[in-house]
């Protein structure tokens, strides 16, 4: 399952409904909202997406995972709206029986979603002024 909220994640809530007595391995990836980017110093950011593609090709990415790797479950959820320093801005979560097939599931869904998502990013700069990021390089953001 794929999906944006604007609401903060509950990685908590997320990991628990991954639980399968089968697995023998949880691997999870968290993105935070960090104080910097690029040598300048972030003081927050907003994700904006069009949605209806976005969770399309998350869910494409997941089935992918899925089809690629021998993992039991896969999830991934992201954030849109307003974010803070340190919140929590991307969670993926990967079961499977072995611990290789979940990491590398865990590393592909992420790079993923980073790559070919329409979600953008809009860094606020401590010196007043804002700023897309890498909106060229996601092919989303050419829509």
């Amino acid at each position: 399952m794929f999906f944006l909220s604007d609401e903060p994640i509950r990685a908590d809530e997320a990991r628990t409904q991954l639980a399968n007595q089968e697995a023998g391995a949880l691997v999870i990836f968290e993105g935070w909202v960090r104080d910097h980017n690029d040598g300048r110093s972030v003081k927050g950011l907003d994700y904006e997406a069009f949605k209806p593609l976005a969770e399309k090709e998350g869910c494409r990415i997941l089935a992918e995972a899925r089809d690629s790797f021998p993992v039991l479950s896969v999830t991934c959820v992201h954030r849109i709206g307003s974010l803070a320093l340190g919140d929590l801005a991307v969670w993926v979560g990967v079961t499977a029986r072995h611990r290789d097939a979940a990491f590398d599931a865990c590393r592909y869904v992420i790079d993923e979603v980073k790559k070919r998502v329409p979600i953008w990013k809009k860094e606020h700069y401590s010196e007043g002024v804002s700023g897309w990021v890498n909106a060229d390089e996601n092919p989303g953001a050419k829509l």
